[in-house]
């Protein structure tokens, strides 16, 4: 896992990608601190980050795109399929190098608040905590890149895939203001879900049995459900998605100052499933 590592870290400074990425960063960053902080006098240094997250949404699937949708094309896929070494250290050492590269600026990042504290007032606890979740969602985002890099053989599929996913997160608010709220959407919006939970299974195992029942057994018991209680499905999918509004635990932190534990929880939720659905998914590819 280390060799992988290091050939990873390595080739995204030598591509120029990671350096790109770093300094566009640290200067996107650096123009708000500017305005916010020193200018303007704002004490908390988790207010220019937060006009930093648009950054996240075009510098992660370039860092994303090419870490197995490159392999695949070329064919070199081939040889770590068949490396020495198990397919979680494939996926883990190149994840690593990617969080790597976002982990750099956000250490750098730690030196702001200090200069923040050397001209006035200001809020250290609030601001590490704030880049620590900073740091945190660029892993989710990374994590849900290599997924979908892992899905093609195309780097402007992965890109593209991964700029619009990311993009539609960040817009996860306003997207969820739009959302019906009768027992009747969120009965649909369930059905919806489940068939593309066993379109997911049917996928990765290509049982179209055990796809159909479990969709079947779930359609069935959300329909009971609907006839003896409709109200459970009222504003279900403002609730069943609300927590997708990842952003949130970040701005709650910029806005209020509060730490939502269960919001760290989830990033580090999340990033396991994507880790996992990555190595799931290369799996499936080495034994058909």
């Amino acid at each position: 896992m280390l060799a992988i590592y290091k050939r990873e870290l390595k080739s995204y400074f030598q591509s120029m990608v990671g350096c790109v990425f770093v300094a566009f960063l640290l200067v996107f960053t650096g123009i708000y601190f500017v305005a916010y902080n020193l200018s303007a006098g704002y004490p908390y240094f988790s207010y220019s980050l937060a006009g930093s997250l648009i950054v996240f949404i075009v510098g992660i699937p370039l860092i994303t795109m090419r870490s197995f949708s490159e392999e695949r094309k070329n064919k070199t896929d081939q040889l770590l399929l068949t490396a020495p070494v198990s397919l979680w250290k494939v996926v883990l050492g190149k994840y690593l190098a990617m969080i790597t590269v976002i982990g750099i600026p956000s250490v750098i990042f730690c030196i702001y608040p200090l200069i923040i504290k050397s001209q006035g007032t200001a809020y250290l606890g609030v601001d590490y905590i704030s880049i620590l979740v900073f740091f945190l969602l660029g892993c989710v985002f990374a994590a849900i890149g290599m997924f979908l890099s892992s899905l093609t053989e195309s780097q402007i599929i992965a890109f593209i895939s991964t700029f619009g996913i990311l993009l539609v997160l960040y817009l996860w608010n306003g997207i969820l203001t739009l959302l019906p709220s009768s027992a009747v959407s969120g009965l649909v919006g369930v059905l919806i879900v489940l068939t593309i939970v066993a379109f997911y299974i049917f996928h990765m195992t290509s049982n179209l049995m055990l796809a159909g029942g479990l969709e079947v057994i779930g359609a069935a018991a959300a329909v009971i459900t609907y006839f003896v209680k409709s109200s459970l499905f009222e504003n279900l999918l403002s609730k069943m998605f609300g927590r997708l509004a990842l952003s949130d635990v970040f701005t709650d932190i910029t806005s209020n100052s509060i730490v939502d534990v269960t919001g760290i929880a989830l990033y580090l939720s999340l990033i396991a499933v994507f880790v996992f659905l990555t190595v799931q998914s290369i799996q499936k590819r080495r034994w058909s």
